[in-house]
């Protein structure tokens, strides 16, 4: 038996000498490899923190201390040595999740899985336990350097300074990547704090220096003083985080476990908040992770653990028309530029930002200044394309609402991974744009269903200059083209069939973005069983198309089917509108539960919530009566 299966829990790790840790850290290393490539998941950014997580458990005691991971995909060694260690399932239903998750553990704390947000839930605990007196709990947050460059981080890093009596441990683990090289002010200053010789090596060698300079004991004091003084911005840059009262410790080596305990031991003992610095290599141990500059390892699909390579190549995607349409506008459009938050590969714009350097801008984690900024660059004349994942357009909807829609900025956002996403679980459901982006005045947004219409519906949007524009679209690979065999005033009819003999009633479906193809296939459904029916999927749904309220007049029932929110979304609004014209024609809402979806599948997500073809047709025969 090796030692990992031996560890049930932390206690059980304590126990061990300092070379069992590095055999148990090895022993780690190869299940993770093994067990990632073959149900996919975040393999590189766990690879990078094994030794890391052991002198964690080591030194703090968990749950009485509490981890808060940021952003939480690096947790899977924290589920290994907590007694979690049945991976067969990793990210699927039933099985662990991606993430910390209360339901599986009183070790996890956090589930939200979106970056930055760390560092104030540890204040928020560590706030707790002071004002309790429960002054024996320490909490550890770990943030890694690309989650520092979001500005929540640094709000909560000026209040933790100003709280001496909090038990708070920040482990900054610096890897110099997020979904990419991390980049920045700050990543230039974590570089000086890399590279730079040590502040006590340079202070050392200055004492050695004045003592053999033979010098009058005051003047040597007095120079002694000065030279503190003068290297400590110098070649101790870690000045920025002690200046704010935090105190610093390191940098550590991350992959050193003695090392790692001695400097967590002392940030325990402190008695107030600190910060480690800890530099690790992403992707430790697995040769094609390490030699990999594209970063392809933070996430992976099922691959060749030998090689790295995927299991079954991906098809021809989304974000791939994408990537290709935006590179065709950028060089008819020298006006264009484009805007992502750490996350220029994921979204498609590394194509983009190859051939125009100059006019792509990766902030960082920070999508608010994203957007604003935006807004200030379609100010000033130039038309912005913002993409991001739709999940982390949430965090930026004040900005989108008072920064670009007031001001009615032509500002493009690309959202990518709309609708289910599945596999990742609730916080990277991209469900809710619809539903929150319909309140926003003068906002259009469309939902395309295939290459065609994505392409289309892009072009499109970069031509507006006097408000914002929405285009968004699901995860994975792209369908056959749906074409259209009519148009009703911006609407395409996708199919018509006529009611069978003696069926007077007829049906609209409504098929909203990638769900058109659920629509087309519920319209042969109800044709086959004497329903007259009518198929349509607008590609821009807000605003409403007017043609959509006329044509539910003169159905007998609208469905609506869309991956977004049921309540709140273009079928609710469908809705109101025909109310509001005095169309008294049913509109039946197929969508997504106002609810937090848990991790499994996009087709299980689909058939848990009652979006298949089958189960709508069962809806439209009871709402009929037939």
């Amino acid at each position: 038996m090796g030692l990992l299966e031996q560890i049930t829990g932390p206690a059980r790790l304590r126990t061990l000498t300092i070379a069992q840790t590095e055999q148990l850290a090895e022993e780690i290393r190869e299940f993770l490899v093994q067990a990632v490539s073959r149900t996919g998941g975040h393999l590189g950014p766990n690879l990078g923190v094994v030794e890391l997580t052991i002198a964690m458990h080591r030194v703090f005691s968990s749950p009485t201390d509490t981890f808060v991971f940021d952003t939480g995909h690096q947790s899977y060694v924290h589920k290994l040595l907590t007694g979690r260690q049945d991976f067969s399932r990793l990210r699927r239903h039933d099985g662990l999740s991606g993430y910390p998750s209360r339901a599986e553990s009183e070790h996890d704390v956090v589930e939200n899985s979106h970056a930055s947000t760390a560092l104030s839930w540890a204040d928020g605990i560590a706030k707790a336990n002071a004002l309790k007196g429960a002054l024996d709990r320490h909490v550890v947050a770990v943030i890694g350097d690309g989650a520092l460059t979001g500005g929540m981080a640094w709000e909560a890093i000026n209040n933790i300074a100003d709280s001496t009596d909090e038990r708070l441990v920040i482990v900054v683990n610096d890897n110099g990547r997020s979904y990419a090289p991390t980049i920045g002010g700050l990543a230039h200053h974590l570089d000086t704090l890399r590279t730079t010789r040590g502040y006590e090596q340079v202070l050392s060698w200055g004492k050695r220096t004045l003592k053999r300079s033979g010098l009058p004991g005051r003047v040597t004091y007095d120079a002694l003083h000065g030279l503190k003084k003068g290297i400590k911005d110098v070649v101790a840059p870690q000045g920025m985080f002690e200046d704010l009262g935090l105190k610093y410790i390191g940098p550590v080596d991350g992959h050193d476990i003695a090392a790692l305990e001695r400097s967590l031991s002392a940030a325990r003992a402190f008695g107030g908040p600190v910060l480690v610095h800890v530099m690790t290599e992403k992707g430790r141990g697995y040769s094609p992770a390490e030699q990999d500059v594209a970063d392809r390892f933070h996430a992976v699909g099922q691959i060749h653990p030998e090689t790295g390579l995927p299991v079954a190549p991906s098809r021809f995607g989304w974000t791939s028309v994408f990537a290709d349409e935006i590179v065709a506008i950028g060089r008819r459009r020298p006006d264009v530029v484009a805007i992502t938050a750490a996350m220029l590969n994921p979204v498609g714009l590394a194509p983009f930002q190859a051939e125009f350097p100059h006019r792509t801008f990766d902030v960082g984690i920070a999508e608010q200044h994203a957007v604003t900024s935006a807004a200030g660059m379609a100010f000033a004349g130039m038309h912005p394309v913002v993409a991001v994942y739709a999940t982390f357009l949430n965090r930026a909807f004040d900005q989108v609402l008072m920064d670009v829609a007031l001001h009615r900025a032509g500002v493009t956002f690309v959202l990518d991974r709309a609708g289910i996403t599945g596999d990742d679980g609730a916080s990277h459901n991209g469900m809710w744009d619809l539903a929150m982006l319909r309140i926003v005045p003068g906002l259009r947004l469309a939902a395309p269903r295939d290459e065609a219409t994505l392409r289309s519906a892009l072009r499109a949007a970069v031509d507006v200059d006097d408000a914002p524009t929405v285009v968004r679209y699901p995860k994975g690979s792209v369908g056959p083209d749906l074409a259209a065999i009519d148009e009703l005033d911006g609407v395409d009819v996708l199919a018509r069939h006529e009611p069978g003999d003696g069926e007077l009633r007829r049906v609209l479906v409504v098929g909203i973005g990638s769900m058109a193809g659920t629509g087309l296939g519920l319209g042969e459904k109800l044709a086959a069983l004497g329903l007259g029916c009518t198929v349509v999927s607008p590609t821009w749904v807000l605003p409403l198309p007017s043609a959509l309220v006329k044509s539910a007049g003169e159905h007998d029932l609208v469905v609506t089917i869309e991956d977004g929110l049921a309540d709140g979304g273009v079928g609710a609004l469908v809705r109101e509108r025909a109310a509001e014209a005095g169309v008294r024609t049913p509109v039946h809402t197929v969508g997504l539960p106002t609810a937090f979806l848990p991790h499994a599948s996009r087709e299980q997500v689909v058939e848990g919530n009652r979006l298949t073809v089958p189960d709508i047709t069962a809806d439209v025969l009871r709402i009929l009566g037939i």
